[in-house]
Order: C-alpha cells, then sequence, then structure tokens
C-alpha cells in the first residue's frame, strides 16, 4: 500500500478526534450535543488563532516562541489603551495588531538578514514581549467598556441551547481565511516551496526572504489578534497570560499533521488539532474525576505518537 505523505497524518488526526469525540458520547449523558461542539470552538478561539499562524511558520520549516508573550503583551496594551488612556476599541484593537504585525516582520527581518536561527530570535522575542507587557502594567487591568460589552453579547444560535460568540465566530473566519491563504494564493504556494526545500526556492527565483519576513510578520498579526479574542474572553489584559501558548500551539500544529520538518501540513489539520486539545479538555470538565494535569499527560502522549508518525512518514520521503 503506498503511503501519501500528505493525506496520512491528517487522516490520523481524524480518527483521534473521531474517536476521542465516540468515547466521551457513550461515556457521558450529553456529550453528543450542538452546545457541546459549539463550546469547542468558543473556548479555544484564541488558542485556535495561535495555531493557525504558527501553521504557517512552521511550513515554512521556521518556528516562533514569542507567541504566547505577545498575547499577554497584547492584552495589557489593550486594557491600557481602553481602560486607562481613553482611547476607543477599534483604534486600540488596531493599534495592537499593526505592533504585533511590525514586532513579528523585526523578527523575521533579523532571521534573514543575519542568517540567525529562528529559534534563537523568537526566544529573544519572546523575553522581549514578556518584559514589554510588564513595563505597561504589572497587574492585571479589567476592561470596562460598552463596545466590549456589545461585543461579548453578540451570538448566533446554532441549535437548542447552542451558540457560537464573537470569539468563535472570528476563530471560524479565521481558519477559512488561512484555508484561503495557504491553499489558493501565491504566498501560501511561496510558503511551501521554502518549507519544502529552500534552495531548490532559491533556484527557482522565488522571493524567499521576502516570504520568510511575510511569515513571522503574519505570525505577529496572528498573535496579537489572539491577543485581542483573549481579552473580549477574559474581560481584562494581563502581562502574564499566555504564558505557555507557544508550546500548545506548537502541540496543536504537530497533531494537526503539519511536519516539523516543513512544506507538508495545512490549516484544516491545525483545526483538528486544536478540537482535539478541547475535546480532551471538555472530557475532563465531564468526568470531574481528573486532575487539570491530565490534559497535559494526554496531550504529552498525543504528540509523542505523531512525533512519532512524522519521523517515520520523514524516513519514507527519504
Amino acid at each position: 500500500m503506498k503511503i501519501s505523505l500528505r493525506s496520512n497524518p491528517l487522516y490520523a488526526t481524524i480518527g483521534v478526534l473521531a474517536s476521542l469525540f465516540a468515547i466521551a458520547s457513550f461515556s457521558y449523558d450529553g456529550f453528543f450535543s450542538l452546545r457541546v461542539i459549539a463550546n469547542l470552538f468558543t473556548d479555544s478561539s484564541f488558542l485556535g488563532v495561535t495555531a493557525l499562524g504558527m501553521t504557517v511558520v512552521i511550513l515554512s520549516k521556521g518556528i516562533d516562541l514569542s507567541v504566547g508573550s505577545v498575547i499577554g503583551f497584547t492584552t495589557i496594551l489593550v486594557a491600557y489603551l481602553v481602560q486607562d488612556a481613553g482611547v476607543s476599541v477599534p483604534v486600540a484593537w488596531g493599534i495592537a495588531l499593526v505592533v504585533g504585525v511590525l514586532f513579528g516582520a523585526g523578527m523575521g527581518a533579523l532571521i534573514v538578514l543575519y542568517d540567525l536561527p529562528s529559534f534563537l530570535v523568537t526566544l529573544g522575542g519572546l523575553f522581549f514581549a514578556k518584559g514589554m507587557g510588564f513595563v505597561i502594567s504589572s497587574s492585571s487591568i479589567g476592561i470596562q467598556n460598552g463596545f466590549y460589552d456589545a461585543v461579548l453579547n453578540f451570538q448566533i444560535q446554532v441549535g437548542p441551547g447552542a451558540y457560537l460568540g464573537a470569539g468563535a465566530l472570528a476563530f471560524i473566519l479565521f481558519f477559512v481565511f488561512c484555508l484561503y491563504l495557504l491553499k489558493w494564493t501565491r504566498f501560501g504556494r511561496y510558503v511551501y516551496a521554502v518549507g519544502g526545500n529552500e534552495d531548490s526556492a532559491r533556484l527557482m527565483g522565488l522571493p524567499v526572504d521576502r516570504v520568510k519576513i511575510g511569515v513571522y510578520a503574519f505570525n505577529g498579526f496572528c498573535s496579537a489578534f489572539a491577543g485581542i479574542l483573549t481579552t473580549l474572553y477574559m474581560g481584562s489584559g494581563n502581562p502574564l497570560t499566555g504564558v505557555g501558548m507557544e508550546l500548545d500551539a506548537i502541540a496543536a500544529v504537530v497533531i494537526g499533521g503539519t511536519l516539523l520538518t516543513g512544506g507538508i501540513g495545512g490549516a484544516t489539520g491545525t483545526l483538528l488539532g486544536v478540537l482535539t486539545f478541547a475535546v480532551i479538555q471538555t472530557i475532563l470538565n465531564f468526568d470531574g474525576r481528573f486532575k487539570p494535569a491530565f490534559l497535559r499527560i494526554a496531550i504529552a502522549a498525543l504528540l509523542l505518537g505523531f512525533i512519532l508518525t512524522q519521523r517515520a512518514l520523514a524516513r519514507g520521503k527519504d
């Protein structure tokens, strides 16, 4: 039987997610419902946006460890601008997104211009963003704003007792955008080419350096956007928000079938990986007997299994 490198990791993710959901549906009353499915998107909205941005980075054979700190920085920046500085919410969100793009583009430029490892540059970005967050405020700032209340109260009913809020809708729309970006745009094709073989991409005349800077700028936008969604979810900003989020995002991308070696994977797999996270968390909430730490143990087991699968597929590729 011929192994398809492009499809098998995704099939494995689909199998794991479907199995977990089926087992939980038979084990717990009320689990198999539109309400639970809608809540999966609501609870994972900011992780989903973060993981989608990380997907583009990993597809280009890079990594970005700064995303969690950028999320924390964005939450406290938006909260400060709205609550303390009196800036309107749309302007504050626009400022946060521009800062995120510039921050990501700056890291991408350092990686390209000085041929530095993305791991080290984004590790520096992690500490810089975290420090800048504490410069704005070392404590949480609550957001009391009519615009925020209106966005929080907006929701669409998708079934009996099932609603999709603003965060969940933003996550779904952003997934559709990333799907289009990677599948049907020149930039998306360049990302796959650079991640698959950077030397070949250069020989083909592709703008590799601009693509790599664009990838990190896009991920900076995603991190800032996820920070904005986090302020909607929490109703406040805190520089400590997002600690460890970069690891959750990387794990969701890998579980979604995107290879760490770059060039293979996509947004659909990441969506399924994020939903796998959410299903495990929901199972823990329904059961009530397991400690929250069990989520990390379950993710660790899944991650190890998918890494071994990727290793086997990479050997098949060679």
